[in-house]
């Protein structure tokens, strides 16, 4: 059976910047964490301190910009509760949540091939190891 290469779907040129931005943004080191935790939350809902105790490392400064981010995109809402203290809640929307369903097959593909992964990966630093390996 003859293996078919699928070319990408073409893009107008207008929109390319647009969509390498979000493609870089939720392929960054931390927005698919934070969607991520969101959706692991009851109702796929937090506040900031317990989003960023479930994500080890990210900082504070991190953090907002990260939420702010997926809030423009409109994958998740934040909501202010006219309290003292304020109360700020995160939330997946609706696209937020759709959003799940590529990572996690993307999550399944990586699982299911990562053994092979790791064979590809110590094939080639045995080929090459004066090169620096990645990490």
């Amino acid at each position: 059976m003859a293996l078919r290469h699928h070319e990408p779907t073409a893009l107008p040129a207008h929109h390319d910047c647009e969509f390498r931005e979000l493609l870089g943004r939720v392929g960054d080191k931390w927005s698919l964490l934070v969607i991520a935790m969101l959706e692991r939350m009851p109702r796929q809902r937090s506040r900031f301190s317990a989003l960023k105790r479930s994500i080890p490392g990210i900082s504070q400064r991190m953090l907002t910009a990260t939420l702010r981010n997926l809030e423009r995109d409109g994958l998740l809402t934040r909501d202010v509760y006219p309290e003292v203290p304020p109360r700020v809640e995160y939330e997946l929307t609706a696209l937020g949540k759709a959003f799940m369903k590529p990572v996690c097959a993307l999550v399944d593909w990586l699982q299911a091939n990562w053994s092979s992964i790791k064979t590809a990966r110590a094939a080639f630093d045995q080929r090459a190891p004066s090169r620096r390996k990645a990490s």
